[in-house]
C-alpha cells in the first residue's frame, strides 16, 4: 500500500498550483464586478491550455488531459483554493458527454474539450430537485425528431454555455433521456437569472423550453438512459466536490494561521491563545482525514471497484468533506474577527461559496440516504473496507 505522491502526482499538483496562482489574480475583479469580462476569460483559457489542464476528465485522444480519477482529485484539490468558484473556469466537460456519437463528439465534445464551446447541465426543476424522476420537461416525437417543452432551474454556467444537456421524459412512457440542445435553438429562452449568496464567476439561469424542435441526432446515449448518465455524472462529481472543498478549507486555514501568528491582542498573538489553538487543531484534523479518505476513494475508482459501492463511498467523501469544510471556514472567519466578514478577505468569500457544496449534486441528506441504502442492501463491508488492488 503506497501513500506517497509519486513523481507524476507531484508534477500534476505543482502544475495545478501554478495554474491556480495565475487565475487567483482575477479573484478581486470577479468579486467586485459579479463576474469577469471576455478578455479575462480569454486570458484564463490561455493559462489553462498552457498548463495542459483542459478537460482533465476526457481522453487524451480526444484532446483532453486524460487524467485518472486520483489525478483529477489532486488537480481539483488545488483548484478548490480559488474563490468566486474560479475553479469552474478550468473547464471540465460533463462526464455524460462520453456517450456522444462520433458526429456529436465532433460537434459538441471536441470543441468543449478545446475550450471553444461550453456545456451546461439542465436537470433540476422547480418541483424536481433531489428526485429527478419528478421532472416535468417532456420530449415528444415530431416526425423523426423531437419537440421539447419544460423549464429548468439552477443551470450552472448557463450564461456562458452555448449548448445544454437537458434531461427530459420521452412521451408517452416517460423514459428519462438526455438531449443535446444548442442554446440559440428557437424556443429556448432564459426566464430569469437569480442572484445567490456567493459571487460565482458564472451564473445559474432558469431556462424555458417552448416547442423546441430538435433532430434525431439530439439524443445523448439511448432513449431511457438518462438516469444512468445522470448517476454516473453525480458519482464522480461528488468526489471532485470533496477534493475542491478540502483545498478551499486548506487555503482558509493557512490564511487564518498567518493572521493569528501576527495579530496581537491582550499582550500576545492570537496563535498563542488556547481557544484559537483548538480551532486550528480541529481544522488540521478534519483537512488531513478528509483528504486521505478522498484520495483513497479516488484510488479505488481507478482500480475498477464495484460501482455501487463506489457510488456510496463518493457520497461519503462528499458528505464528510463538504460538512467539514464549512466548519473549518467558519472557524477561520471567527479567527479573523471583523475582518473575516469583509468581502475583500478570501475567507469571507470561501465561507459564502462553500455553503452550496452541502446542497448541489445531492444534498447532505441525500448523501446520507445513499450511504444508508448501501448498508441496508449489501452491508458494511463495501463501505468500511479497502478495495483490493489490481
Amino acid at each position: 500500500m503506497e501513500f506517497a505522491l509519486g513523481p507524476r502526482l507531484l508534477e500534476l499538483k505543482g502544475r495545478a498550483a501554478s495554474l491556480t496562482g495565475k487565475i487567483m489574480q482575477f479573484e478581486d475583479e470577479c468579486e467586485a464586478n459579479n463576474g469577469l469580462p471576455p478578455e479575462a476569460h480569454a486570458a484564463i483559457r490561455e493559462h489553462v491550455l498552457a498548463h495542459g489542464l483542459q478537460a482533465i476528465n476526457m481522453p487524451a485522444e480526444w484532446g483532453g488531459a486524460g487524467l485518472t480519477i486520483l489525478e483529477q482529485v489532486v488537480v481539483q484539490d488545488e483548484l478548490g483554493k480559488l474563490t468566486n468558484a474560479l475553479w469552474d473556469a478550468v473547464w471540465r466537460p460533463a462526464n455524460c458527454l462520453s456517450a456522444c456519437t462520433p458526429e456529436q463528439r465532433e460537434r459538441y465534445l471536441v470543441p468543449d474539450i478545446e475550450g471553444r464551446r461550453r456545456d451546461a447541465v439542465a436537470i433540476t426543476e422547480e418541483h424536481a430537485g433531489s428526485d429527478p424522476s419528478r421532472i416535468r420537461t417532456t420530449a415528444s416525437r415530431d416526425g423523426d425528431g423531437w419537440v421539447l417543452n419544460g423549464e429548468k432551474w439552477f443551470v450552472t454556467v448557463g450564461d456562458a454555455a452555448d449548448f445544454l444537456i437537458v434531461l427530459a421524459h420521452v412521451r408517452p412512457d416517460n423514459e428519462p433521456t438526455m438531449f443535446l440542445l444548442d442554446k440559440d435553438t428557437p424556443g429556448v429562452s432564459v426566464k430569469r437569472t437569480p442572484r445567490y449568496t456567493h459571487t460565482f464567476v458564472y451564473e445559474h439561469p432558469e431556462f424555458l423550453f417552448q416547442d423546441v424542435r430538435v433532430g434525431p441526432d439530439a439524443v445523448l446515449g439511448r432513449i431511457g438512459e438518462g438516469y444512468d448518465l445522470t448517476r454516473d455524472w453525480f458519482t464522480e462529481e461528488r468526489l471532485m466536490i470533496a477534493a475542491r472543498t478540502i483545498g478551499a478549507a486548506e487555503r482558509a486555514l493557512r490564511l487564518a494561521v498567518d493572521w493569528a501568528k501576527g495579530r496581537e491582542q491582550g499582550g500576545d498573538v492570537l496563535m498563542n491563545r488556547q481557544l484559537i489553538q483548538g480551532m486550528v487543531a480541529d481544522s488540521v484534523t478534519e483537512i488531513a482525514t478528509n483528504r486521505a479518505f478522498t484520495h483513497q476513494v479516488a484510488w479505488e475508482f481507478d482500480q475498477g471497484g464495484d460501482r455501487k459501492a463506489l457510488h456510496a463511498k463518493a457520497a461519503t467523501a462528499k458528505l464528510a468533506a463538504s460538512e467539514a469544510s464549512n466548519r473549518i471556514v467558519d472557524r477561520c472567519v471567527q479567527i479573523f474577527g471583523g475582518r473575516g466578514y469583509m468581502r475583500d478577505v478570501p475567507v469571507e468569500r470561501l465561507w459564502r461559496e462553500l455553503r452550496v457544496d452541502r446542497i448541489w449534486e445531492g444534498t447532505s441528506e441525500i448523501q446520507r440516504l445513499v450511504i444508508a441504502n448501501e448498508v441496508g442492501k449489501r452491508g458494511l463491508d463495501g463501505l468500511l473496507s479497502f478495495t483490493a488492488g489490481s
